[in-house]
């Protein structure tokens, strides 16, 4: 049975891309996680710290090429300042050679002192080329010097102004209570409010529980509606009762007001016979 055409083809790039593709998302997926990593451990001002490093270090390696070139410049013109002295001298000895009559040594000092000659006219073009680049990498060192300086004012420029508002995030979220450090206080102050209410509520189920009867005060101070309701009666009952009894005290005292009036009537009339007799008894001693 023949497969139809490119089945084969098929699962071999499906073998080979789903492998392919998972290893290129976890590929991503440790960049992204490594590179938000990063960002949330990396210090900006650090990084211009750095960066600024980097330029000082690169400004001191042009200077020192500097230091090179014009060392070598140096050495090149002293080198031509002895090789111009060996010249003149070769030059003196040939005329003493020729005044001597000696051609000979005169043309050997002549031959020498156009070899030098030579040499001279080489290290006069080393020592134009050395200035060249003398003057390139001065130029370049102060190009460098200029673009250090700004890069310094611009980097601390931008960390005091990330200082300034890494403080005013801090403080705003301080305000707004979304803080590491605020957040924690604010849940502590939310956990000591919630057992606070949470022990009043208890505290006030207890009450109930216990002015209801369904639990037993342990001192036995506690009574339940019914023994509240009795005690409550009888000491209604007392206080009647020693009503009733202060009122018969005022009764045998100083009785009653119906009794006080007939007692007011009685005594009148006995005031009056006794003053009827006293009356009398007098007026019969007068007779006598």
């Amino acid at each position: 049975m023949q497969r139809p055409p490119g089945t084969a083809d098929t699962r071999t790039e499906k073998g080979t891309a789903t492998p392919m593709s998972v290893f290129q998302r976890l590929s991503m997926m440790f960049k992204s996680k490594a590179n938000k990593a990063l960002d949330s451990v990396e210090d900006p001002r650090e990084t211009l710290d750095y960066s600024y490093q980097k330029q000082l270090e690169l400004l001191q390696k042009v200077r020192r090429g500097v230091a090179d070139v014009a060392t070598s410049r140096k050495r090149v013109e002293l080198q031509v300042q002895q090789l111009e002295q060996q010249s003149g001298k070769l030059e003196t000895q040939s005329r003493q050679a020729l005044e001597q009559g000696r051609e000979d040594l005169a043309r050997e000092a002549l031959t020498r002192r156009s070899g030098l000659k030579s040499q001279i006219d080489g290290l006069r073009q080393q020592h134009e080329q050395l200035q060249g680049e003398e003057q390139k990498l001065t130029l370049a060192a102060q190009r460098l010097q200029a673009k250090v300086d700004s890069f310094r004012t611009r980097k601390e420029t931008i960390k005091a102004t990330y200082t300034a508002a890494q403080a005013q995030t801090q403080i705003s979220e301080a305000f707004s209570g979304i803080s590491e450090e605020m957040g924690d206080v604010g849940m502590a102050v939310q956990r000591a409010e919630d057992k606070t209410s949470e022990m009043q509520a208890r505290a006030g189920a207890v009450d109930e529980l216990l002015e209801s009867g369904a639990l037993d005060d342990v001192t036995g101070s506690s009574k339940d509606d019914i023994q509240s309701e009795l005690d409550q009666m009888a000491s209604s009952s007392g206080v009647e009762s020693e009503l009733e009894r202060m009122k018969r005290e005022l009764g045998q005292g100083s009785a009653a007001p119906g009794q006080i009036e007939e007692g007011d009537s009685g005594s009148s009339a006995r005031s009056a016979g006794a003053n009827g007799g006293q009356s009398q008894s007098y007026r019969q001693g007068e007779g006598a």
